[in-house]
């Protein structure tokens, strides 16, 4: 890495995960001097596939057709979608305390596909492949920032990251994308509402008896959301068994299910499932996180700004968190691009407040039906779980209503 006396760039990413990687693709025609800047190294490259025994990633995205789109404008989504991804074409969401269910199709609202389930894995090797492509780009990993200054230039002040080891790197603006717990967030001092759960994330891979027909399944139980969500075995494989798993549960039911057997906990999962794809034959490893949802009071400080899970984070109830983050770069990079074709500076406030401005809204609004949904079907009282179950069935069988949520869901419509 280049001692960065001499580096100074327009603008500064720190983050390479999907967000910040994408933002840094979107920005290749801009002319612009790029750093993506990651504490890990960035290696592209290929992921190897064992179509007899296939190893998942347990971390999954339900990529929607509005981030399918920014991929395909990328030229990178072939590339996905010849690896590993399984597209799904139904929903099917119902009630464990009732009988109120609610069936969504692709069909419905004339698109092939209400999703895809990708694992994130594929999607950064990807990016990152495409990153070795991009002239006006410098990759700058592994690098730690511990710190922040602001440094006044000739022609306007540009902020220096500094890591432990004396490195450092200017830039007109810093972009923050190194996720829910941003050290570039902390650092510039925003502020963020959160909520805590008091739940947490158990994810696995398993194997179904019955394939799962391109259907994602969602129970929603008094403990939590299960989420069975269809997966591909690998390239041109036909095997429809493999599904990525989301349970949402409290702590303490938590360390129960992570104690339990392979066995013992295919069992509990599949009667948490009511069976619907038959016996859990295969399990991958369990891993747990805590659900807490984060929300920055601004996106923009300075010549600062959030994007992703940076600015904000989302119960994984309808794996919306990625595209909510996707949404937010494409439209950064639109208005970056719009400003500096208008001959502003990148860190323009009134080009950065635009961001803000068109993406606050549309997250919070996400953010709070998300939160409606969560504490909906946590509450157990009868004549709660009375109206729920009637709101279900009206939504169902009300195809306006029911229509408008999957493209919404879809990011069609926002």
């Amino acid at each position: 890495m280049e001692n960065v006396e001499q580096n100074e760039f327009d603008i500064a990413i720190v983050g390479a995960g999907m967000v910040g990687a994408s933002l840094a693709c979107l920005l290749e025609h801009s002319q612009l001097r790029i750093a993506l800047i990651d504490q890990a190294p960035v290696k592209p490259g290929e992921i190897p596939f064992d179509k007899a025994q296939p190893n998942f990633d347990p971390r999954v995205s339900a990529i929607t057709k509005a981030s399918k789109d920014l991929f395909e404008e990328l030229g990178i989504w072939q590339e996905i979608a010849q690896k590993r991804s399984c597209g799904y074409s139904a929903m099917h969401v119902w009630d464990a305390e009732g009988t109120g269910s609610i069936n969504f199709s692709a069909s419905d609202i004339n698109q092939s596909e209400l999703g895809t389930i990708v694992e994130n894995s594929i999607i950064s090797t990807a990016l990152h492949n495409k990153l070795l492509t991009i002239e006006n780009l410098q990759l700058i990993a592994p690098l730690t920032i511990e710190k922040m200054i602001k440094v006044q230039a000739s022609t306007e002040p540009l902020l220096q990251l500094e890591s432990s080891d004396g490195q450092c790197v200017r830039a007109k603006l810093v972009v923050a994308a190194d996720g829910a717990n941003s050290k570039i967030k902390q650092l510039a001092n925003f502020t963020s509402k959160e909520w805590d759960y008091n739940h947490h994330a158990l994810v696995t891979t398993v194997k179904t008896e019955k394939p799962h027909e391109n259907t994602a399944l969602q129970r929603f139980l008094e403990t939590g959301p299960l989420a069975f969500l269809p997966l591909s075995a690998g390239p041109d494989s036909n095997d429809r068994h493999f599904c990525s798993v989301v349970w949402s549960m409290v702590p303490e039911k938590a360390d129960e299910i992570m104690s339990l057997s392979d066995e013992q906990f295919r069992q509990q999962l599949g009667l948490a499932l009511e069976n619907k794809l038959g016996e859990i034959q295969w399990s991958d490893q369990r891993f747990t996180f805590p659900l807490r949802q984060r929300h920055a009071t601004d996106y923009v400080k300075d010549n600062i700004v959030l994007v992703g899970d940076a600015a904000h984070t989302i119960h994984p109830l309808a794996g919306q968190g990625v595209n909510l983050g996707l949404l937010d770069v494409r439209v950064l990079a639109q208005e970056l691009i719009r400003g500096v074709e208008a001959g502003r500076q990148v860190s323009d406030s009134t080009v950065l407040h635009r961001y803000q401005r068109k993406r606050i809204g549309h997250n919070l609004g996400m953010m709070w039906l998300m939160e409606g949904f969560k504490y909906l079907f946590a509450e157990q009282d009868l004549p709660v779980r009375w109206l729920r179950n009637i709101g279900m069935k009206s939504v169902d069988n009300v195809a306006v209503l029911k229509n408008q949520l999957a493209r919404r869901a879809m990011g069609l419509d926002w």
